[in-house]
This record gives structure tokens, C-alpha cells and sequence, in this order.
């Protein structure tokens, strides 16, 4: 069944996740806490444990919570709230999102009076990432008219709008289908109704309701795989859209939210109890190992037997990448993807702008798919970058601490020799 979610966004919605894209643009256990990522997954890169006194609300360095009646386009028909009413934690390690049945009667909707509140979250000021692994643990409602989401939409919304951005959804319910959650990728040309999708279906009339269930993809250049408690049920590629364009090639941000009505689910009936909750054990994220088949190589030694660094081990975007006495810290450990990509920290080996200049500056910045992220290590140890065909240098042929590293003409010289792992 095609997930039909059509996401839209309340005029407040659309002008803060604008500001923030604007602001931006510079295990397996289904009954206890899940506490180890899957052996697929590299270093963690975000998280949120959801530690916290009961009642507090989720961390704003984190989360920032939508707010509006506008139906997301799908005639949904709760209103968002930042209240700690519908979103807080619980003081045991969850986040709890709380739909409950309005009685604020200057509280408008799209069709009038709302009729009740809930939260969506979302982490578009605060953390965008391309790649990796995202899971999150979580118990979802119950009950006819219950939507419960786990999600991600591109960085780009805000300047091409959706479903230009792209979306992947991690996890769908609908309440109708206790049993039943639904993973979806959302394009032009396959969103809506149209979505790509697949469901996962737990066994002996089992409902997601009644325990928590770990949601999780891998998203690489070259595929997006879906899993519940460890279990594959579905892998995309580019060759599934079509001929239509794959969006899934640069940074998304997080969304998490419990939705009321709409079209797809239809209205709550008449068994349906309030308030009905969504509990997040945790939510996190990783760099992959590899972006698709590559493997962890540790340090990458240059001339003098210096490492490759990452600038005060910093993953801002633009760090400076340096070389430096070897500590064996994380800013001096890279994964070679048989993508092409070189990562630490979470984000690429890049050569600043894209330029093809001598000289150009490498730096660590999101890994966003381009031959500016692409590398190839040759067995005369040299590691040229693919858009500019140069090489990566060191600095006036320096081994001193702190050398920057750049981009070169190709040379043969022992400041452009490198040995990985």
C-alpha cells in the first residue's frame, strides 16, 4: 500500500524551517533498551538520549517544535503546539509526544475550532547531515485516526521547495494498521500517493503499540535500506525512480511528530481513546563505516610520518585539514568508501568551493555527493581528487605540525605521498 502522505507546511512552518535552511547553509531488541548500533554503522555523529528532569522540554539546542493548524496539506486536523503538554520528557529517558483532545476554543485550524493538539519536532536549525544512519527506538500509539512519524527532509526545501527536496521516510503508521509501519522515498515525480514504498508487517497479529521497535535506514550515494529491529524490508536505488531524478544526494534534517486524522488515515471513531502517545527512547545518527562498501582505514600518514587531521577536531563545516603529530584521536581517523569518499568526523575530505585550481584549499565540509568529495588512492600512493585531478599536497612540501593540506598538480614528490591505514 502506497504511504500518501503529502507533506505540506503551515505558513509559520514553512517561514521558520526557511530561516533555518537559510541560517544552515554555509541492536536489535524489541523488548529492552536498545543500546548498540548495528555493525553497519560508524562513529555517532548526533544524538538524543532524551535525558531530563520529568516534564522539561526537549532540548532547543536539538529540537526546534513546529506550531500551526494549516493540515499539512493532508487535512490533518491537530494543532502543533510548543507546550510541554503535547512534547516533553519523561524523566526516565523518553521523549513524549502527546495528542490529546483540544479544549482551548480560540485555538483556529483549517477547518474551524481545533480539535486537537500534538507536536512535531524537527532539527533543521540545529543538525543536517547526507549519509549515514539514522534510528530511532520508539513506542508508537494506537487507534483509528493516529499518524505516528519518524522522517527527514532535504536542506534545499526552503530554496526548491517539496517534493524537489526530497524526502525519506523512516517510519509511517496509520492506526487502522496496528501491525503494519511503512518506509517511503518522496521526488519529483514519486511523492504523494506516488511515493516508493514498502511495509514491514510484524508476525502472529503482533501491534507496534505494544513495546518499543528500533526504526532505522543506511542511506548512501547509492541506496537507502530500511530496517525494523535489524530486519531489511526494502532497499532503493536511483534505478527505482524511473528515470525521474534521485534527490537523495545531499544533507537532510530530522522530523519527528504525531499527526491526527488526515487523508490518509482517516478521522479518530468513536473507539478511539485520548490522549495517545509517542515514546522516543533515543534518536541517533552515524557516519557510515562506508558510504557503500568501503572499509575503516584508520590514519592516512603523509610526508615525515605525519597524519592527515582534522583541525582541532572540529566537524564544522570548513575545519581545515592539517597534518599533525599522530595522537590515534578521532580526528585522524578516516574510512575510505568505495564511493570514492575519505570521512572523519561524520563529514568528507573536500576541496573548498569545488575548485580545480593548484593551491585550492582541503577542508572537512558535509559529504554532499559531488567530485569535490571524490578521491582515489593509487598504488604510486598518491590521493588525487577526481573533480580537480590534482593531488592532494602538503604545504610547501612541509612536515611540520600544522602544515595545511591542499590540492596540487600531481607531482610525484614525497609531500604528495600517502600511505592509508
Amino acid at each position: 500500500m502506497a504511504a500518501h502522505r503529502a507533506r505540506r507546511w503551515s505558513l509559520g512552518g514553512l517561514v521558520l524551517l526557511l530561516s533555518a535552511v537559510l541560517a544552515a547553509t554555509f541492536l536489535v531488541s524489541t523488548t529492552g533498551p536498545a543500546t548498540s548500533r548495528a555493525n553497519a554503522a560508524g562513529p555517532q555523529v548526533w544524538a538524543d538520549e532524551f535525558d531530563g528532569s520529568a516534564g522539561s522540554a526537549p532540548d532547543r539546542s536539538k529540537w526546534t517544535l513546529e506550531t500551526g493548524g494549516s493540515g499539512n496539506g493532508n487535512n490533518e486536523l491537530q494543532y502543533y503546539t510548543d507546550d510541554s503538554r503535547n512534547a516533553s520528557l519523561d524523566g526516565r529517558g523518553n521523549l513524549v509526544i502527546t495528542a490529546l483532545k483540544n479544549s482551548d476554543s480560540g485555538l483556529r485550524c483549517w477547518y474551524g475550532t481545533c480539535q486537537y493538539t500534538s507536536a512535531r519536532l524537527n532539527t533543521a536549525k540545529t543538525f543536517t547531515q547526507a549519509y549515514g544512519r539514522y534510528e530511532a527506538r520508539i513506542k508508537i500509539p494506537r487507534g483509528q485516526g493516529i499518524w505516528p512519524a519518524f522522517w527527514m527532509l532535504g536542506d534545499d526545501l526552503g530554496s526548491v521547495g517539496w517534493p524537489n527536496s526530497g524526502e525519506i521516510d523512516i517510519m509511517e503508521n496509520v492506526g487502522h494498521e496496528p501491525g503494519t509501519v511503512h518506509g517511503t522515498i518522496h521526488g519529483p515525480g514519486y511523492s504523494g500517493g506516488g511515493g516508493i514504498t514498502a511495509s514491514h508487517t510484524l508476525p502472529n497479529g503482533e501491534a507496534f503499540a505494544d513495546d518499543f521497535h528500533t526504526f532505522a535506514v543506511d542511506w548512501s550515494p547509492n541506496a537507502i535500506t530500511w530496517s525494523v529491529d535489524g530486519q531489511t524490508y526494502q532497499t532503493r536505488k536511483p534505478d527505482d525512480v524511473n528515470g525521474k531524478k534521485w534527490v537523495f544526494d545531499h544533507p537532510f534534517f530530522i522530523v519527528l511528530n504525531l499527526a491526527v486524522g488526515g487523508n490518509w488515515p482517516g478521522s479518530p471513531d468513536g473507539a478511539t481513546s485520548f490522549p495517545q502517545t509517542m515514546t522516543v527512547d533515543y534518536v541517533r545518527v552515524s557516519a557510515s563505516d562506508s558510504s557503500d562498501g568501503g572499509s575503516r582505514i584508520g590514519a592516512i600518514k603523509g610526508i615525515g610520518g605525519m597524519c592527515v587531521d582534522v583541525a582541532g577536531a572540529s566537524s564544522a563545516d570548513r575545519t581545515p585539514i592539517q597534518l599533525h603529530n599522530c595522537t590515534g584521536v578521532d580526528a585522524q581517523k578516516w574510512t575510505l568508501g568505495s564511493d570514492g569518499t575519505v570521512r572523519a568526523l561524520g563529514k568528507c575530505l573536500d576541496v573548498q568551493g569545488g575548485s580545480t585550481a593548484a593551491g585550492a584549499v582541503v577542508q572537512l565540509y558535509a559529504c554532499n555527493g559531488t567530485k569535490a568529495q571524490q578521491w582515489t588512492h593509487t598504488t604510486a600512493r598518491d590521493l588525487t581528487n577526481i573533480g580537480a585531478d590534482k593531488c592532494l599536497d602538503a604545504k610547501g612540501n612541509s612536515s611540520a605540525d600544522g602544515t595545511r593540506l591542499q590540492t596540487w598538480t600531481c607531482t610525484g614528490a614525497a609531500n604528495q605521498k600517502w600511505t592509508v591505514g
